[in-house]
C-alpha cells in the first residue's frame, strides 16, 4: 500500500485520525488530529506517543494500555481509553487501533482513530464525570459504544454510583443530544400517576383535569428517557411499559387518538433484575427489552485511585475550596467500603471539611463510620481513638449496610448466638439491609 493510497485513506476519515508504523512513527495524518493536538507533527518524524502523551517512549512504559500492542499480539483490532494532552488540555479519548496489512497478509502499520468524550475528565471539572482508574476508563469504553447506537441500554450499580450522571452522559455523546433528556423517576409512581406522567391526559379526562396536559413520553420527543430505579415498577404496570416499547405507540387518558413516541430508552437500577426475574418480580419479556447494552457501574471501594481525586474536586466545587486533605485522611478514606458510593463521599467531604479547624483536613476530623475501619494501631493518632462502645456500633453499622445474608449466618461469622446480635442491633438501632 503506497502513501498517497494511505494518506488518502486518512483524509477520509472524519473524527482525528493517524496512520502509524510498528515504530510508533507517524507516517500520516488527517487535519481534524493535527487541530486535536498542540504538539506539531511531523511526517516520518513524529511519533504518536510523544503527540498525544508528550512521553519519551510508549504508553505501556508509562502506566497504560498500549493499543498497539493489543494489535501485535492479537493480530485484530483494539480499543482502549486514554487521556491525552490536547488542545483543549488533559482529555479522555476513545482509541480504535487496526492493523493494516499489505497484499501478502503483512501487517505494515496501524491506523489510529480517535473519539474525544467531552462528558469525562482527568482533571476537575463541572458537570462532568471525574477519574482515573481503570474501572473508570472501562465504564467510559462501554458508554461510547452505547452512544454510538440506538440500542436500549440498563444502567446497574449500587445506590450513590452516579447513574444518572452516566445517562446524561450517553445522552450528550448520542445523535439526540440536542433534543430533551427526560428523567422519570420509577420509585413510588402507582398505576393512576403510571399513564397521566408517561402518556398524559386530554382536558375532562378525571375530575381536576382542567386543562390537556402533555405526558412525559411526548415531551421527550426525538430525545431519550431514562427510567430511574425501573426495578420498582410494579409487575400490572410492566405489562403496559412493554407495550410502549414493543409498540412505539401510547394514548393520553381520556383520548382516542394514538400517539406515536420516538425515544432513545436508558434504564437503571441498584437491584439485581435477573435475580427479580428468576423470583417472578420482574417480567422477562420486558428485562430483555431494556437490557439491550447493560453497564455496570463501579462502587467508588473498585475505584481507590479516584478517592484522592473526587475529594479535591468536591471540595473545590464549593464554599470549602480553600482546604485539602492530609495524606493520612486519603489513606483513611481509602481504606473505608463506602457502601453509600459517590453520594456517600460528597457528605463526608462536606462533614470533615466543616470539623477541620485549619485548612488542612485531618484524619481526626473525618465521621467516626471512617475512624472506626482503621488498618491498623500504628496508624491511628490518639484523637481517633474511640469508645469500646461507638466503636463496636460503627464497626455494626457498616456490616449491616452490606450485608446481604440471614440474621443466623452473619451471627455465626461473628461467633456470637443470635439472641445476641439481635440485642446488640436493637441497642444500637441497627437494620439489617436483608
Amino acid at each position: 500500500m503506497n502513501a498517497s493510497l494511505i494518506q488518502s485513506m486518512i483524509n477520509a476519515i472524519d473524527k482525528p485520525a493517524i496512520f502509524i508504523t510498528p515504530d510508533y512513527v507517524i507516517q500520516a495524518v488527517n487535519e481534524a488530529y493535527r487541530e486535536t493536538y498542540d504538539t506539531e507533527v511531523i511526517i516520518g518524524n513524529s511519533t504518536c506517543y510523544a503527540v498525544s502523551h508528550k512521553n519519551p517512549g510508549p504508553c505501556d512504559k508509562h502506566g497504560e494500555d498500549c493499543p498497539i500492542t493489543q494489535c501485535k499480539n492479537t493480530n485484530r483490532p483494539s480499543s482502549v481509553v486514554h487521556i491525552h494532552n490536547t488542545t483543549a488540555g488533559r482529555t479522555y479519548c476513545d482509541i480504535l487501533m487496526k492493523p493494516v496489512r499489505d497484499e501478502d497478509g503483512i501487517t505494515i502499520g496501524f491506523l489510529e482513530i480517535l473519539d474525544r468524550i467531552s462528558y469525562a475528565s482527568a482533571d476537575s471539572q463541572k458537570n462532568k464525570m471525574i477519574g482515573q482508574s481503570d474501572a473508570f476508563k472501562a465504564l467510559l469504553n462501554r458508554i461510547n459504544r452505547a452512544s454510538q447506537s440506538e440500542i436500549s441500554v440498563l444502567l446497574q450499580g449500587e445506590t450513590g454510583s452516579g447513574k444518572e450522571l452516566v445517562a446524561q452522559a450517553v445522552h450528550d455523546s448520542s445523535r439526540r443530544k440536542e433534543k430533551p433528556f427526560v428523567v422519570i423517576e420509577c420509585t413510588g409512581l402507582n398505576e393512576s400517576l403510571f399513564e397521566s406522567e408517561l402518556f398524559g391526559y386530554e382536558k375532562g379526562a378525571f375530575t381536576g383535569a382542567t386543562n390537556a396536559k402533555k405526558g412525559l413520553i411526548e415531551v421527550a420527543n426525538g430525545g431519550t428517557v431514562f427510567f430511574d430505579e425501573i426495578g420498582d415498577v410494579p409487575l400490572n404496570m410492566q405489562v403496559k411499559l412493554l407495550r410502549l416499547l414493543e409498540t412505539q405507540c401510547y394514548r393520553p387518558v381520556g383520548g382516542l387518538k394514538q400517539k406515536k413516541a420516538d425515544f432513545r430508552l436508558v434504564c437503571a437500577s441498584h437491584k439485581n433484575l435477573l435475580s427479580m426475574v428468576e423470583k417472578g418480580e420482574f417480567r422477562q419479556d420486558l428485562y430483555y427489552r431494556i437490557a439491550g447494552f447493560p453497564i455496570h457501574l463501579p462502587a467508588l471501594r473498585e475505584r481507590q485511585s479516584d478517592i484522592a481525586m473526587l475529594c479535591r474536586h468536591f471540595l473545590s466545587a464549593g464554599e470549602h475550596r480553600h482546604k485539602h486533605f492530609s495524606e493520612q485522611a486519603i489513606d483513611a478514606l481509602c481504606r473505608y467500603s463506602f457502601p453509600g458510593n459517590i453520594r456517600e463521599l460528597i457528605s463526608i467531604v462536606e462533614q470533615s471539611a466543616l470539623m477541620a479547624n485549619d485548612d488542612e483536613i485531618l484524619a481526626s476530623d473525618l465521621p467516626p463510620q471512617i475512624l472506626g475501619v482503621k488498618a491498623s494501631e500504628t496508624e491511628a493518632v490518639s484523637q481517633d481513638i474511640l469508645p469500646l462502645d461507638q466503636a463496636e456500633q460503627v464497626y455494626l453499622e457498616r456490616i449491616c449496610k452490606t450485608y446481604d445474608g440471614s440474621p443466623d449466618e452473619l451471627a455465626k461469622q461473628l461467633e456470637v448466638s443470635t439472641r445476641t446480635l439481635y440485642r446488640k442491633l436493637q441497642r444500637y438501632n441497627i437494620r439489617l439491609r436483608s
